[in-house]
């Protein structure tokens, strides 16, 4: 017959000499969970145990103890590398802040702001006014208000103008976004009606004109993101979907996705329409994301004809979506930058990425090649390569950057992917992980986005790799 228990107490745990460390950096009330987590776990082991009644020692369960606070007490929001090559990785957070978003987001957290308070007359204030005027600055736009993702921003404007009411819009726009939310979904929870016309490939001006009626609310185009339709295909332009919709008395409503105010093509890259020109072009609401090509916090940006926007606002779903003081305080010195184009380039730190030369990047995967291979070793081998960037998060889905990385490949072919596989995931566990991509029997670490101050940083984590022996 087994004897007692010889695990010793709670009590003595906690007066142990090491624990005075732990209960220092993390209080009485989680010292003492964890040790009795760490006692209940052993004395399980030990009554499972046949064939031998050894229980571990107090530095054993401390130890055990240390590993479940530490695991705790660890953020769950981590820094990390994107070496993906998508400069706008919807996963890794999109968008980088530009350093005077960073310091305004850091003043807000640190003390009072005048959110809704007005300084020149003492009164409560608008918090969309403190981005509002800059917005229709950069858009030509009458009016603007803001939420807290673009899918809010469509869900508010339909819920205003469309309510039991029915929209129409091209099949070959009913585009699906990340993580499964579809727009026929967002205009049902909205409480409007689609309607759609035309083909997947082709909708001409008559498909709009003839499925108007009485229950008509608005004409809607929608941006497509993550895809392009190639080859016979028709679309009709902005311009002459609102010249029919106000025929009709009716508003056009334009969601942009990404949404970009500036010509992206005087950096070299493609062209994507901006959202001036779509107002130009006679929206009389548009909708676009903040923290995709305009390079700022996540919002949903809405602008367009004073009336409409006015009427927006008064919708009791305009409170639910609204956006705190941490996204103002970051959009307002993002849209600041527009302002002085000529430093657009080095100051924005999303065009600063999407514009990097592929010299750059060559000459910096030529540095980083040495130091990474020794911290590797010799089971892999480390070669600078040509590779491809994409800009992410929907916009221009065909388009790609040219690229410089690094390319691992197991020197062992007949266990690649095991290796591989190995690598991989140790790279996820750094103090600062790691993330790549792995194709073709090789991990790609496309540079992009690894800007040269914090190179340096990189290596250092880099050394603290440490794989499993074989």
């Amino acid at each position: 017959m087994r004897t007692a228990s010889p695990l010793p107490s709670v009590d003595k745990l906690l007066q142990h000499p090491r624990t005075a460390g732990l209960l220092a950096h993390y209080g009485k009330t989680q010292c003492t969970d964890a040790i009795r987590a760490a006692l209940a776990d052993a004395r399980n082991q030990w009554l499972a145990a046949k064939d031998s009644q050894t229980a571990p020692g107090a530095d054993i369960l401390l130890d055990a103890a240390e590993q479940s606070l530490q695991q705790l007490f660890a953020p769950r929001l981590k820094a990390v590398y994107n070496l993906t090559g998508t400069v706008l990785h919807t996963n890794l957070g999109r968008a980088l802040l530009p350093q005077e978003a960073i310091d305004a987001v850091v003043q807000a957290l640190a003390a009072p702001s005048n959110l809704e308070y007005d300084l020149a007359d003492g009164g409560r204030g608008d918090r969309d006014d403190l981005v509002e005027d800059l917005i229709c600055r950069l858009t030509g736009a009458e009016a603007a208000t803001i939420v807290n993702n673009n899918a809010a921003a469509v869900l508010l404007v339909l819920s205003t103008m469309a309510l039991h009411k029915e929209v129409i819009v091209s099949r070959g726009e009913l585009v699906e976004i990340g993580g499964a939310f579809r727009i026929p979904d967002v205009m049902t929870r909205a409480g409007a009606t689609l309607v759609e016309v035309g083909t997947t490939n082709r909708t001409h001006e008559r498909d709009y004109a003839e499925a108007i009626s009485a229950q008509t609310a608005a004409l809607m185009k929608v941006h497509c993101s993550n895809y392009a339709i190639s080859g016979f295909t028709k679309s009709v332009p902005d311009a002459d979907v609102a010249n029919i919709a106000h025929s009709h008395q009716l508003p056009m409503i334009v969601d942009l996705g990404s949404g970009t105010l500036i010509d992206m093509r005087t950096w070299g890259l493609p062209y994507e329409v901006t959202v001036r020109e779509t107002v130009e072009a006679g929206a009389d609401i548009v909708t676009f994301s903040g923290d995709k090509l305009l390079g700022g916090p996540q919002a949903g940006i809405i602008v367009g004809k004073k009336s409409l926007i006015a009427q927006i606002k008064k919708n009791p779903l305009k409170r639910a979506l609204r956006v705190g003081k941490l996204t103002l305080a970051a959009l307002e010195p993002t849209l600041r930058l527009y302002l002085h184009p000529e430093q657009l380039a080095d100051r924005l730190t999303t065009l600063r990425l999407f514009t990097r030369s592929a010299a750059d990047m060559q000459q910096q995967a030529e540095v980083l090649q040495a130091p990474l291979q020794n911290a590797l070793g010799t089971a892999y081998v480390v070669e600078p390569t040509a590779m491809s960037s994409q800009i992410g998060s929907g916009a221009l889905p065909v388009e790609s950057l040219p690229s410089h990385g690094l390319v691992i490949r197991s020197a062992d072919p007949r266990r690649a992917g095991q290796l591989l596989q190995r690598l991989e995931a140790a790279l996820r566990q750094l103090p600062r992980p790691v993330i790549g991509r792995l194709r073709q029997d090789a991990l790609w670490l496309d540079l992009r986005c690894l800007e040269a101050a914090n190179q340096s940083v990189f290596v250092e984590n880099w050394e603290k790799l440490v794989l499993a022996s074989d």
